[in-house]
């Protein structure tokens, strides 16, 4: 019997590399907390799994000459901007850094948990490779 990641891993390794992507989206929106203007974005993850689950399906730019590097794009999941929770402050930022930093934790939380379900496989796969 062979064994394949994909059986191993399920979909836990797609979600990994989702909630990667939101925790980088969230940092960007606390780091912005005070820029004019900046509107605050979030991540649909449903479609953004969805997206990563469908992996194989990746965009590839045409090459016009030999000497061009072979680019291939894999979609990601989609940015959308956030409905603010807070009124205007004047200087059009949408940023409520408290919820922000409360969807980072959540975000971290989750991405905590996703791992040890993975190193939890994995392990049950090296026992069952050594004979354990």
């Amino acid at each position: 019997m062979a064994l394949s990641m994909e059986k191993i891993m399920g979909i836990q390794q797609y979600t990994l590399g989702v909630r990667t992507q939101r925790a980088e989206m969230i940092a960007n929106n606390i780091a912005n907390a005070d820029t004019p203007g900046y509107k605050s974005k979030g991540l649909d993850f449903q479609q953004a799994l969805k997206q990563a689950q469908r992996g194989s399906e990746s965009y590839k730019l045409a090459r016009t000459h030999d000497k061009h590097f072979n680019v291939e794009i894999k979609p990601t999941g989609q940015e959308k901007f956030r409905v603010p929770t807070q009124p205007d402050t004047g200087d059009g930022n949408t940023v409520d850094v408290q919820l922000e930093q409360n969807l980072y934790a959540q975000n971290a939380l989750e991405y905590e948990m996703t791992m040890n379900f993975l190193d939890g496989r994995i392990s049950g796969v090296k026992k069952a490779l050594s004979g354990q």
